[in-house]
C-alpha cells in the first residue's frame, strides 16, 4: 500500500510538467446545496483530465531498459491520452488498447499525441486483457489505468494540491472507477489531516467499488452502459480497495439523468465542460446524496473529454427537463389561415418555434383536419402553462409530447 511519502515524491517528480489546476469557489452550487462548494478543475490539464498525473509519475519511474522497449496501456480514453502525451514528450514509444465503443474524440486525440491505437473488445476489461497479451508478446511495460502504486501516488497529488489551496477544507468528493484517484487522494488527505472527510461517487449502473467494499474483495460486475464511461469499470483494483477501505468515509451512486443534469449545470452556470465521469461527484452533491450542510467542500471535476454529439443530446434533454424546450401536438382545421392564427397566439405569448411537422393521416385526425407537432423554446414551466391555457382558451385540442 502506498504511503504519504510516495505521494510527496510523486508531486516533486511531476510538478514541472503538470498544471496546478484551479480550485475555485462556486456561488451557484454553494447556494443550491447550502455548503461552500469549491470545484477542483483538473479538466484543465493539457489532455483534459487528471489521468496525466499518474501516467507521468509511472513513466518517470521506468528503468532505461523499460523506456527503450516502450509502454502499453488499456483505457477508455483519458488514461490513454495521458500516457500518449507524456510518453511522446519523453521519447517513449506508446501503444494504447481502447475498447471499440470509445468516443471518436478520445481515439483521435490519443493518436494525435503520438501513440499507436489498437481498438479491441466491447469494454475496458476486454481491452485490458488484450493489453496484457501484447505486453508479454512485445516486452512492453504495462501502465495500468488505476491498479499501480506509481499511478495511484500520481493521482494522489490532487489531494495535496487541494489542501495547499484550501487548508481549511472539510470534505472532498471524488468520482470512483477502479479507485486509483480516490485511493491516492484519500491517502494524501487523511494522512495529512484525518479530520477531512472523503466521499466517493460511482454511476448506479456499475458501482464496482461499492460492491467490493460491501463484500470485502473485488468482484466483477456485469458490463453496463453509462454516460460516465471514464469510470465504467467492472472490477475494482486489488491495490486500490485497501486504500478505500482504510480512508474513504462512504461511497454513493448517481443515476444517469443526475449526471447529465450536472454536465448541463456545469456548462451553463460555471462555463465548465465536464464529461460524465468528471461530473459524477458534483451530481452527488447537487442531488443531496451525501450528509453535507454548511461545510467547506471540494468537488472534483476531473475530466472534460466529452463527445460533442453526446453533449448536444444532453443539452437538448436538459432543456426539455427544465421546461425550456417543449413539443406540443395541436389539432386544427386544414384550411388557409389556420396555421397563421395558431402561430399568432404562440407569438403573442413570446414562444419561439424551432420545428414543425404536419400529419393528416395519423393521431386520430378527422377528415378535413390536421395535427401539427410544434417544438418551441420557452422560459420554463410557468411559460408552458401560460401557452397551454391560451390554446385551450382559443378552442384548440392539444397534448404535450414527452
Amino acid at each position: 500500500m502506498i504511503q504519504l511519502t510516495d505521494i510527496h515524491s510523486a508531486l516533486n517528480r511531476i510538478r514541472a510538467d503538470i498544471r496546478v489546476s484551479p480550485c475555485t469557489h462556486s456561488e451557484t452550487f454553494s447556494g443550491l446545496t447550502h455548503n461552500s462548494i469549491f470545484l477542483k478543475l483538473d479538466n484543465q490539464q493539457r489532455t483534459g483530465a487528471f489521468k496525466e498525473r499518474g501516467a507521468l509519475n509511472k513513466l518517470l519511474t521506468l528503468t532505461s531498459d523499460e523506456r527503450a522497449h516502450g509502454v502499453i496501456a488499456a483505457s477508455a480514453g483519458n488514461h490513454a491520452q495521458g500516457v500518449s502525451y507524456h510518453a511522446g514528450r519523453h521519447g517513449i514509444r506508446a501503444r494504447i488498447v481502447m475498447p471499440l465503443p470509445t468516443p471518436l474524440t478520445k481515439v483521435s486525440a490519443t493518436r494525435a499525441y503520438g501513440a499507436e491505437v489498437v481498438l479491441y473488445g466491447p469494454n475496458y476489461d476486454e481491452a485490458y486483457g488484450k493489453a496484457i497479451e501484447l505486453s508479454e508478446q512485445d516486452h512492453l511495460t504495462l501502465i495500468h489505468a488505476f491498479d499501480d502504486d506509481a499511478v495511484i501516488a500520481g493521482q494522489g497529488t490532487l489531494g495535496l494540491e487541494i489542501l495547499s489551496q484550501h487548508p481549511d477544507i472539510e470534505v472532498i468528493v471524488s468520482p470512483i472507477g477502479g479507485g486509483g484517484l480516490i485511493g491516492g487522494i484519500s491517502c494524501a488527505v487523511k494522512e495529512t489531516n484525518s479530520k477531512v472527510k472523503v466521499y466517493g461517487v460511482q454511476p448506479a449502473r456499475i458501482p464496482s467499488m461499492k460492491a467490493a467494499v460491501a463484500q470485502g474483495k473485488p468482484v466483477t460486475l456485469e458490463s453496463a452502459k453509462t454516460i460516465a464511461d471514464g469510470i465504467a469499470v467492472r472490477r475494482a483494483g486489488e491495490k486500490t480497495l485497501p486504500l478505500v477501505q482504510k480512508y474513504v468515509d462512504d461511497i454513493v451512486t448517481v443515476e444517469e439523468e443526475e449526471i447529465a443534469n450536472a454536465i448541463l449545470l456545469l456548462l451553463e452556470r460555471e462555463k465548465t465542460l465536464a464529461e460524465g465521469a468528471g461530473a459524477a461527484a458534483i451530481a452527488a452533491v447537487l442531488n443531496r446524496k451525501l450528509p453535507l450542510r454548511d461545510e467547506r467542500v471540494a468537488v472534483l471535476v476531473c475530466g472534460g473529454n466529452i463527445d460533442v454529439t453526446l453533449l448536444s443530446r444532453i443539452i437538448e434533454r436538459g432543456l426539455v427537463k427544465d421546461g425550456r424546450l417543449v413539443r406540443l401536438r395541436v389539432h386544427l382545421p386544414d384550411y388557409p389561415g389556420a396555421l397563421h392564427r395558431l402561430t399568432g397566439i404562440l407569438a403573442d405569448h413570446r414562444a419561439n418555434i424551432v420545428e414543425t411537422s404536419y400529419d393528416r393521416a395519423y393521431h386520430g385526425v378527422n377528415l378535413g383536419d390536421t395535427a401539427i407537432d410544434i417544438t418551441m423554446e420557452t422560459r420554463g414551466p410557468e411559460h408552458i402553462s401560460e401557452l397551454l391555457a391560451a390554446l385551450e382558451s382559443a378552442g384548440y385540442t392539444h397534448e404535450r409530447i414527452l
